[in-house]
């Protein structure tokens, strides 16, 4: 202070400069404040400047004093200035709340006699309970000179004015004031429901009404403001029927909840919150507990009992409350059993932050990441687990959960100690940013003097030092705890499975094995016996490896447990790490990239193509730590590399191996993109950056076989007497391959000058077939089938022709569906100039100048119309199979295909082989509704990014949803919908696809 006193030195007065000192930033209206009517002569004492300045905010702490003088009368005003200049500990809790709270501020300078309410349970060792709070508000509903609401409500914060008073003067800790806050809530709702019962004597004769508390209220930790969560229950008193008592409590409830939450000439005391009720705010608002057991036992979620966790009578009838707590506990506490339990909840949390305001996310302490909400979930998400079989676990309060947590051995005691210390930090600023103006909020304020009155006031609790620059010390303890707190999820959940199966040093009693398995089932674990086994192979021994095994595994387990099947995950990761567990790269990259880590996890849990595909090579394990290892690589780059792998091998199969080996390299980066949603936000962007990926790899790969298998024969034959080129076609040539495709293709030659047909035919042939079968052998890496079947003749038809035979055959012999088929010809392999002749060649076929004929109409319809007719696999159900179902591919594919065969000569846009971009110009040219273009595309973009999902997800092809739940369910996350949610997806499907059936029926076959 001595500095600040320097530099105001000829600016400000003497006094000035003594309040400066003192923590007033204000001092000259301080001055004028101190020179005011009820402060004469007070001035000059040190001992009430002292307790000012150490106060939060002196300024706000005098100003709120001048306001209650000024309003006091006099005999009440000369009491105050006595009691401020000889009772140390009344004058120290008055100036605190004033420093603190301008609401209660406000509310003494309305009710200056109120101030005597500090003097009400004064000694350290005294503990109000509900029936004091409850004597002091019903001594004051009494006074005659207000209506009995504002009554209340002045009594509720005389006692609020107590609580906060013991508060801040450190007389309460956080646990005490928070249980004190709920039992004068309790209170406040039987003194309002002895007012409703007083206006309505026949609803109050009619029934029993019980009114439990939920939430914070329920668990006795109640912040300053905060809804109050209630559910009612009513039974029928004797000679009443049921229906008629309900309609009475019913009477009572309602009136209970305004008295409570209506605003008045003196303000509202809290809003009561009835939404956790059964049905929410549509259902009834009271039920009989018979009413309440029927809906639990059918309908209720799980989020509906992790809820219940908290409930505790706190008005009305006593023993009718006791027994509704008592009949649905044991639903309660078998919630854990219940089928994707803890997917469910956490599922529940990733939501609640997921609704926080992108403005709003670094401020929330209590929604937000590392915030209160965290460690409440966390901490009820293990008593729900445990509880079933430790009733010492079974208590609706966090702090007592998270003790007796720590006493069985759930969680560490160190681990315990330090989120006991972090969450009532958290509550503790919650509670001081509350008292400021009473207003519901858990935003940390963002102006620099709200930042400095909480520091000061939070002093005790910061482990820093505030003189210098209390805002900076504020901020740094907050982050420190909030860092802490996001550590939970692994520290309370995870870690002590490790504590079950190795040998570790603890410092508490560690997990027993059935304890250990039954957190594994609740986390989704099918095989939670085989889990301990993989856990314990990982993490037991004394070696580097296992030592960093053991600090990765707790949050490993953790993204497994997010996963469809995270059986897979882990099982995966076993396998990975004992090939790579010796090599000293991927160990450290796992421990210090977190990102590599969560990618590795998410990766090995996802499905089966990906981590095959790794398990096969698992070095490729280091792309996930290159920050650009998962961008899918170009044509060209993939050619070359390809082309100088197959031109270092010693043979023709060594380099189709060499060849095969980049290809799957690439197909894990790929596919590891995609499960990770690197590819790209929008879904169809990624479809068709996957399928531009996967066509680039093949026609790469295609072209260095060709180059292998060519070489292969001129060594043994001498040069190859004619050129080869590789048509694409299908959803190769529209660069829409999915995991699952084939590559189709054609293959066409031209003998060199000099050479003979005959014998440069059979050369082709030698060389197609060699590459078709060394591509297609049974290895290590992932086969890639090439089809000639789109040929011409089919199978019957020889597998390479001549670019003269094929103009041949064409002129004379093709048919429409061949034309069709050329729609998605392009060459990617082989001699380029070869290639461009055959595009030539093809594309009066495919734009035709005179349109379709109508002979050929008929028999596009006629071929297509066979094909849903005799196509579909028996059994499948055409409303889901991705190809050939109603509305699927080949439904927007033929539709489309059709109007590029009739307009494509006149329209230039319509000559490109992809399919979506085809659509858009048919749609831009006016040839199609947009509406439908959209119907159309939607549909021909999900059934695609469904058969990717099955291909991904079951490591094989697949047109038709799994028909097992896991696998399902890893399709439906896999697509963007939750847990549970796979019924949802189905029906999505249908609804899209029905949409784009209708459109197809007009478009392609003329109907409607």
């Amino acid at each position: 202070m001595a500095v600040e006193e320097q530099r105001a030195g000829s600016r400000v007065s003497r006094p000035e400069i003594r309040l400066v000192r003192r923590g007033f930033t204000d001092p000259a209206k301080a001055v004028r404040l101190l020179d005011g009517p009820g402060l004469e002569g007070l001035a000059d004492d040190p001992v009430l400047l002292d307790a000012l300045g150490a106060t939060a905010d002196p300024d706000l702490a005098l100003l709120g004093l001048a306001r209650l003088l000024e309003a006091a009368d006099e005999p009440e005003r000369h009491t105050l200035r006595d009691t401020l200049t000889t009772s140390k500990p009344l004058r120290d809790r008055l100036l605190g709340v004033l420093g603190v709270s301008t609401a209660l501020g406000d509310h003494l300078a309305r009710h200056p006699h109120d101030w005597h309410a500090l003097v009400t349970f004064e000694l350290r060792d005294m503990h109000p309970g509900p029936e004091d709070f409850r004597r002091a508000l019903a001594d004051g509903v009494k006074e005659d000179a207000l209506s009995p609401a504002n009554a209340l409500r002045v009594a509720y914060r005389r006692c609020l004015l107590a609580i906060a008073a013991r508060d801040l003067t450190g007389t309460t800790d956080l646990a005490q004031t928070a249980a004190e806050l709920a039992d004068l809530a309790g209170a406040t709702l039987q003194t309002a429901l002895d007012l409703a019962a007083e206006q309505d004597p026949e609803a109050a004769a009619a029934c029993r009404l019980a009114v439990i508390g939920m939430g914070k209220c329920g668990g006795r930790e109640l912040n300053y403001v905060s809804d109050v969560d209630v559910i009612f229950v009513a039974e029928p008193r004797e000679g009443v029927e049921e229906h008629e008592a309900v309609k009475a409590a019913t009477r009572l409830a309602a009136a209970l909840t305004r008295l409570c939450s209506d605003t008045t000439g003196e303000g509202t005391i809290w809003p009561v919150d009835a939404n956790l009720r059964p049905e929410g705010r549509n259902g009834p608002l009271v039920r009989t507990l018979a009413s309440h057991l029927a809906y639990y036992q059918r309908w209720a979620k799980t989020w509906e009992f992790q809820a219940l966790l908290k409930a505790r009578p706190v008005a009305g009838d006593a023993e009718l409350g006791a027994a509704y707590v008592e009949a649905l506990a044991p639903m309660v506490w078998q919630a854990a059993a219940r089928e994707n339990f803890v997917a469910d909840v956490q599922q529940m949390r990733r939501r609640v932050v997921d609704s926080i305001p992108a403005p709003e996310l670094d401020r929330q302490l209590k929604l937000g990441p590392g915030g209160l909400r965290d460690v409440e979930f966390s901490v009820q998400l293990l008593q729900l687990v445990h509880g079933r079989t430790d009733p010492a676990l079974r208590s609706g309060n966090t702090l007592e959960a998270l003790a007796a947590l720590s006493r069985g051995g759930y969680v560490g005691r160190a681990d315990a100690a330090s989120l006991d210390a972090a969450y009532r930090f958290l509550r503790s600023l919650e509670h001081r940013i509350q008292l400021h103006r009473l207003r519901r909020t858990h935003l940390m304020p963002t102006a620099e003097e709200d930042q400095r009155r909480l520091a000061r006031s939070l002093a005790a609790l910061i482990n820093d030092d505030t003189r210098s620059d209390p805002v900076a010390a504020l901020q740094r303890e907050w982050k420190r705890h909030a860092v802490e707190v996001r550590r939970l999820h692994e520290k309370l959940f995870y870690r002590p499975l490790l504590d079950a199966v190795a040998e570790l040093p603890t410092g508490a009693a560690g997990l027993t094995p059935d304890a250990a398995r039954a957190r594994l089932e609740a986390l989704g674990y099918a095989d939670p016996a085989a889990a301990l086994r993989h856990i314990s192979a990982l993490a037991s021994g004394v070696s580097r490896k296992a030592a960093i095994q053991r600090t990765l595994l707790p949050v490993l387990l953790g993204w497994f447990a997010e996963s469809a099947d995270p059986d897979a995950g882990l099982l995966n990761f076993r396998q990975v790490s004992d090939a790579l567990g010796r090599t000293p790269w991927y160990l450290r990259l796992l421990r210090d990239e977190s990102a590599a880590a969560e990618q590795l996890a998410r990766v090995l849990s996802a499905g089966r193509l990906a981590p095959d595909l790794l398990l096969r090579a698992p070095e490729a394990v280091a792309m996930l730590g290159d920050p650009q290892g998962l961008v899918p690589r170009g044509r060209a780059a993939l050619q070359s590399e390809v082309l100088a792998a197959v031109g270092r091998a010693g043979s023709t199969a060594a380099a189709v191996a060499a060849a095969r080996s980049v290809r799957r390299r690439e197909l894990f980066r790929t596919a590891a993109a995609d499960v990770l949603g690197r590819l790209g936000e929008d879904p169809a962007e990624a479809l068709d950056i996957a399928g531009e990926a996967l066509t680039a790899l093949n026609a790469a790969t295609l072209q260095g076989a060709l180059r292998a298998c060519t070489a292969g024969w001129e060594a043994e034959h001498g040069d190859l007497p004619t050129r080869i080129a590789v048509i694409a076609m299908g959803r190769f040539g529209g660069h829409e391959l999915g995991y699952g495709s084939d590559a189709d293709v054609l293959f066409v030659h031209e003998p060199v000058l000099g050479s003979l047909e005959q014998e440069a035919a059979r050369a082709a042939q030698a060389v197609c077939n060699e590459l078709r079968t060394l591509l297609a052998a049974p290895s290590t890496e992932p086969p890639l089938l090439v089809d000639a079947d789109l040929r011409p003749e089919g199978r019957s038809g020889p597998l390479v022709r001549t670019l003269a035979s094929y103009a041949a055959y064409y002129r004379r012999w093709s048919h429409a569906w061949e034309s069709q088929a050329l729609l998605r010809a392009e060459p990617v392999a082989g001699d380029e100039e070869l290639g461009a002749r055959f595009r030539q060649l093809i594309d009066p076929l495919r734009y035709p100048g005179a349109g379709v004929p109508e002979r050929d109409l008929v028999e596009i319809r006629r071929i297509k119309a066979r094909i849903e007719a005799e196509r579909l696999p028996r059994g499948a159900d055409p409303t889901t199979h991705t190809k050939i179902g109603r509305g699927g591919l080949a439904d927007v594919e033929w539709t489309v295909q059709l109007l590029q065969l009739r307009h494509g000569h006149e329209v230039p846009a319509l000559r490109t082989t992809r399919t979506r971009a085809a659509l858009a110009a048919a749609a831009d040219a006016g040839l199609v509704e947009p509406a439908d273009a959209e119907v159309l595309e939607a549909a021909w973009v999900l059934a695609s990014r469904v058969r990717s999902a099955v291909m991904l997800v079951r490591g094989r092809p697949g047109d038709s949803f799994p028909g097992d739940a896991r696998e399902l369910s890893g399709v439906a996350r896999y697509l963007g919908y939750g847990v549970g949610h796979s019924g949802e997806l189905v029906d999505d499907y249908r609804r899209t696809t029905r949409r784009a059936r209708a459109v197809v029926d007009r478009l392609f076959y003329g109907a409607g």
